[in-house]
């Protein structure tokens, strides 16, 4: 059997190509991890990607990885992607994400910033003063980041991948799912905007705020959208930990979590509920639809950063997240790419239930 070598020297056999789909979860820098995951995927040219949904920084990773296959196939997703990262490190070196040298200095190593000077004004700032008075301007350095690695006028027209982004709608409390033909730099931006840090982004004269309060990620636009019974779920939020949270700090970082799974795990109760009745002989004449769910997490390594974490963007940081990410995807290529296409490598009661 052919094989093919990956960046860190090892090798795999040559996969054959599978149709998936894909669920990028938000979570700041975090979002490197799936950049890694996404990384590695590509690398093996094993999967042919029908639907990406994504929320926040899933929503960038998403739609820069939508462009990149899109412009230059699946090499040209590895690039865009690694692009994106290394620019959003740069725009962080002067800007408010990137930790001080005290934030080094409390916590030397750690990639978390909980407890940290600057992290402890930053916060204690945001709950005194909104971003419409921090803020006034309303600057945002994704802003061009994002303009420098997507052309969302090339992605109008092109459909070598269907492409979801999700945003919470401020005045309605609805959800907005922007598709391919709706994607702009606005919308993206509408999907990463966390109220305390930046003002509602406003896009077709609705004004939004970060996806994870609505969907994080949705997965009802690749059930409807897309053919392809596989969904790949890419989690940056921990849905277990180890223990009670008893500082004020980590009881802020579980609401956080809390807050931002609970979307995701009302759908997997319907999506299990639907599956039962399947298997039980009820399809509703064919309407119903069995969805294959796998998974692919780092829970007990992200469990140790707090939340404020996913403000590091200090290079090394997310390449040692992208790094893990990449081992992540290489785990679940060996224990469950046979499994894609034929069944659920989650056990979905177990860990969303």
């Amino acid at each position: 059997m052919a094989k093919k070598a990956t960046t860190a020297g090892q090798t795999t056999g040559k996969r054959g190509l599978k149709p998936i789909n894909l669920a990028l979860q938000g979570g700041g820098a975090h979002g490197a991890f799936a950049w890694g995951v996404l990384d590695r995927l590509l690398e093996e040219e094993c999967f042919e990607i029908e639907g990406i949904v994504g929320t926040s920084a899933g929503a960038m990773n998403a739609a820069v990885v939508a462009y990149g296959i899109a412009h230059g196939g699946q090499p040209g997703g590895r690039k865009a992607l690694e692009e994106f990262w290394r620019r959003i490190s740069e725009a962080a070196r002067s800007g408010p994400l990137q930790p001080t040298f005290w934030d080094k200095l409390f916590r030397p190593g750690t990639g978390s910033l909980d407890y940290s000077p600057g992290y402890i004004m930053t916060e204690a700032m945001s709950r005194l003063l909104s971003p419409y008075q921090l803020n006034p301007g309303n600057l945002n350095p994704l802003r061009d980041v994002l303009a420098s690695v997507v052309d969302c006028e090339f992605m109008h027209t092109e459909n070598k991948v269907k492409l979801f982004i999700c945003a919470a709608n401020v005045l309605t409390g609805r959800i907005k799912v922007f598709d391919r033909t709706e994607l702009s730099i606005d919308a993206i931006l509408a999907s990463a905007c966390l109220p305390f840090m930046f003002q509602a982004v406003e896009v077709g004269g609705q004004y939004y705020w970060d996806g994870g309060y609505m969907g994080n990620p949705p997965l009802y636009p690749l059930i409807y959208n897309c053919d392809c019974r596989d969904i790949l779920i890419v989690q940056l939020n921990p849905i277990n930990i180890p223990e009670v949270p008893r500082t004020a700090q980590a009881i802020l970082d579980r609401i956080n979590t809390l807050s931002f799974n609970s979307s995701l795990m009302r759908e997997m109760r319907a999506i299990n509920f639907v599956t039962r009745l399947i298997d039980n002989g009820f399809d509703d004449g064919g309407r119903l639809k069995r969805m294959l769910i796998h998974t692919i997490d780092a829970e007990e390594k992200l469990n140790r950063l707090g939340v404020s974490s996913k403000l590091n963007a200090e290079w090394d940081f997310l390449l040692d997240l992208r790094e893990t990410g990449r081992q992540k995807a290489e785990e679940f290529l060996d224990q469950h790419y046979d499994k894609v296409g034929r069944e659920t490598s989650t056990d979905v009661e177990k860990k969303f239930m």
